[in-house]
């Protein structure tokens, strides 16, 4: 049995310039409905290979992802695989780089803010419950590819492991990348 967890690709909606902390939530549902650019690179297309299911959030650069993977059909389409949502202030006109808002913003999500977000522990929850899913999945399907995102493909990657599955600590680096996981044998 395999899992396989891929990032979606580049997505159209570039996050650059200088933003009030205001503007973030704006922002966060723009970058939501974009899709992607670019081809994936071979390395990614041959980790998709044989996966009888595929799977992805209902987000759109995460169907276009597999899609661009060369995936002839999405057998699931879920919300529990969407990435974990930035929090952000309803106000506040400093103005930052939204690199910088998107770093700070994490940082503070790992302390414990989640206002228009979700928590950390909401995360981990859902991340679990994502696990159940991709396992009941393999099970039955035995290669199964989620095109999902960064955060969220971490905390699956980590569940997955606490649960016996073995592959990278970390489920591959920037867009396009990917861990492979398969259940350990004792």
């Amino acid at each position: 049995m395999r899992i396989t967890l891929l990032r979606h690709g580049k997505p159209e909606f570039e996050l650059k310039g200088n933003v009030r902390g205001r503007d973030i939530g704006m922002i966060a549902r723009s970058y939501d409905l974009s899709g992607i650019v670019g081809s994936p690179p071979n390395e990614a297309v041959m980790a998709a290979q044989g996966s009888n299911v595929v799977v992805c959030s209902h987000l759109m650069r995460s169907v276009e992802s597999a899609k661009a993977l060369g995936c002839s059909e999405v057998h699931v389409t879920d919300p529990l695989f969407c990435e974990t949502a930035i929090p952000h202030f309803s106000s506040g006109s400093i103005s930052l780089p939204i690199s910088v808002w998107v770093v700070v913003l994490r940082i503070l999500w790992l302390f414990g803010f989640s206002r228009n977000g979700e928590s950390l522990n909401e995360a981990r929850k859902r991340a679990r419950q994502a696990t159940e899913r991709l396992v009941e999945l393999a099970e039955e399907h035995h290669n199964v590819l989620l095109v999902g995102h960064g955060f969220i493909n971490h905390f699956i990657a980590k569940e997955l492991q606490k649960i016996g599955w073995v592959g990278p600590s970390k489920p591959g680096k920037g867009f396009w990348g990917y861990g492979i996981y398969k259940r350990g044998t004792t």
